[in-house]
């Protein structure tokens, strides 16, 4: 869902093209450590996600401004602290992702419409400086070394139910969705998180395990609560909107019987 606030920004966040995560990727050249110009946002970005930003605030407008002339991406994290997203003084969460800019859209009066990738994980070591917006030096995170085979199970668990849980939020909200879920154990593990209708706080635990195996685990305990819960709310839907069918219909005999036979006209 769209979402924007005062800070100089605008929000939109989903998963991949066409819902396909693009799974993070290290070479034995990527430094462990590095300076990132950092985002807080009110929003977790998993690896593999889309992030769309309307920027138009003067320090972002600046550091967009480098990181393409740099050719850099930037870290963005959920903040812990504070009110504004835009206020480089507010205390963020320590672990987030690196935002890669893959599309840019130049706007007038300087600012950008661009489209970013959430890619590798990152977890912040000293703020080095909070103006004109926060810079940081920050560790790059690598995951658990993954076996597919011991994973399976699991994953076809979370799979499984992640796909109802979609199926019932499409039911109930009415708003189509098109989801392709990755086959690999790890770009799951970010999609559902993603795609999990729990408060920020839940996705940014889910964000710092750096377990596959443990961030699927805490997922199927979500999904299995939350299913539940969906079922319940779109029935209770469904038995409102009958009700309302019901005195819809009513209302309009009611309104028949006075056209012809006057307001106080009784079958009885």
């Amino acid at each position: 869902m769209p979402q924007s606030d005062s800070s100089g920004f605008f929000i939109r966040q989903g998963f991949g093209p066409a819902g396909v995560a693009s799974p993070p990727k290290r070479t034995l050249h990527d430094p462990m450590s590095k300076r990132l110009r950092l985002f807080p946002l009110n929003a977790v970005l998993f690896p593999g996600a889309v992030l769309n930003l309307h920027v138009f605030e003067p320090r972002y407008k600046q550091m967009i401004s480098e990181c393409l002339d740099s050719g850099e991406g930037f870290g963005v994290v959920l903040i812990r602290e504070g009110d504004e997203a835009g206020d480089p003084s507010v205390s963020p969460h320590q672990i987030g992702s690196i935002a890669e800019i893959v599309e840019v859209t130049p706007l007038p009066l300087g600012r950008y419409y661009i489209s970013t990738v959430g890619r590798q994980r990152f977890r912040i070591s000293e703020i080095v400086s909070r103006e004109p917006y926060l810079t940081v030096e920050a560790d790059v995170l690598s995951e658990d070394t993954i076996d597919e085979v011991a994973l399976e199970e699991l994953t076809a668990n979370v799979r499984g139910l992640f796909l109802e849980y979609v199926e019932l939020l499409v039911e109930f909200s009415g708003e189509p969705a098109t989801l392709d879920i990755p086959g690999d154990a790890q770009s799951t593990s970010y999609l559902v998180g993603d795609a999990l209708q729990v408060a920020d706080t839940m996705k940014q635990r889910l964000l710092e395990v750096n377990s596959t195996k443990q961030r699927l685990t805490v997922e199927l305990s979500f999904l299995r609560r939350l299913l539940p819960q969906l079922r319940k709310l779109l029935e209770r839907k469904e038995t409102e909107s009958a009700a309302r069918k019901g005195r819809s219909q009513d209302e309009t005999f009611r309104h028949d019987q006075e056209k012809f036979f006057g307001k106080y006209f009784s079958a009885n």
